[in-house]
């Protein structure tokens, strides 16, 4: 079985499930997870978690993005993108716009931004995911969520499109946001086209297909696309045991100041700040968990175990 982060290239017409399923055709392996969905249409990254791995899932899917969307105005449509029964236009009034108007607009979505999911989504109300009701011809109240556009730039302009480099939170949905920027600008809009470019530390230009992968499995180069489970974990400093430890640290039991090697291990970083994450290692290197330091206790305590 395989373990550790493949950075697979979604292409269109594939759904997240659809990679997830092709996959463990490829590798002869049932134990794998996406992180996080991507519209059928839209293309990029797509990290998928193998086999212990998979513990890795939610954790990747609150990570920051980065997307490439091409905005339609002067378009709105049931389903926030171009793929949509179109609602409403007003090609004339997006083609009168100014520049300075559409950059003002975009730019003043950056920082928090209470957005409201759209219908065709899979978040769940009454057990019921949203597209579900949507289909059925069903539209419900859905309460605003805050998320945060850390960074947006407007690469180009040629009314009535406008392309777009958007870095975002976990759960921002930048068809909802097209939708929002046309609604600001009176003329309406939607999203034409999506790309993601970064998941983390997870980019595009790292990214493999489908095809590809399935080349490499039948020249028996697949563990060279396999990146261990550490990777996706590089923002935690590292600690390391010493060999008396071991024993405890394998069992997923806390470790307390004399159980460290502080030769290796940066004791000012360690204590800096109660409930930060720290990659545990054991006194032969090898990863075992994430690890958070509570200062009441003086201690580090197992957060999530990766027994391989």
């Amino acid at each position: 079985m395989y373990h550790g982060i493949i950075n697979v290239y979604k292409e269109p017409d594939y759904t997240s499930h659809d990679v997830v399923a092709r996959l463990r055709g490829i590798l002869k392996q049932k134990k794998i997870g996406h992180t996080g969905t991507l519209d059928p249409a839209a293309e990029g990254v797509l990290p998928v978690c193998l086999g212990v791995g998979t513990r890795l899932c939610d954790m990747l899917t609150d990570r920051s993005k980065t997307y490439q969307a091409v905005m339609l105005l002067g378009c709105e449509t049931d389903t926030q993108d171009t793929t949509g029964t179109i609602l409403a236009e007003n090609r004339q009034r997006a083609l009168a716009l100014a520049e300075d108007q559409v950059r003002a607009a975009v730019m003043g979505f950056k920082g928090d931004y209470a957005q409201i999911p759209p219908m065709y989504s899979a978040l769940k109300v009454d057990g019921k995911k949203l597209y579900e009701l949507a289909r059925a011809g069903r539209e419900v109240e859905r309460q605003p969520r805050l998320v945060q556009i850390l960074d947006i730039k407007v690469n180009r302009i040629e009314l009535p499109r406008v392309w777009m480099e958007v870095t975002c939170s976990k759960g921002t949905y930048i068809r909802t946001l097209c939708h929002d920027i046309g609604r600001r600008l009176e003329c309406g809009g939607c999203m034409e086209h999506l790309t993601r470019t970064r998941v983390d530390r997870f980019r595009i230009e790292d990214s493999l297909t489908l095809d590809r992968l399935e080349q490499l499995r039948d020249q028996g180069a697949m563990e060279s696309c396999i990146l261990p489970v550490e990777e996706a974990l590089q923002a935690y400093p590292p600690l390391y045991c010493l060999q008396e430890a071991d024993a405890l640290l394998h069992n997923g039991n806390p470790c307390f100041a004399r159980h460290l090697d502080w030769s290796r291990s940066d004791e000012r970083m360690a204590r800096a700040e109660d409930g930060r994450m720290f990659r545990m290692y054991d006194s032969g290197s090898g990863f075992t968990g994430v690890y958070q330091y509570q200062e009441d206790r003086h201690w580090w305590k197992p957060w999530k175990m990766f027994p391989m």
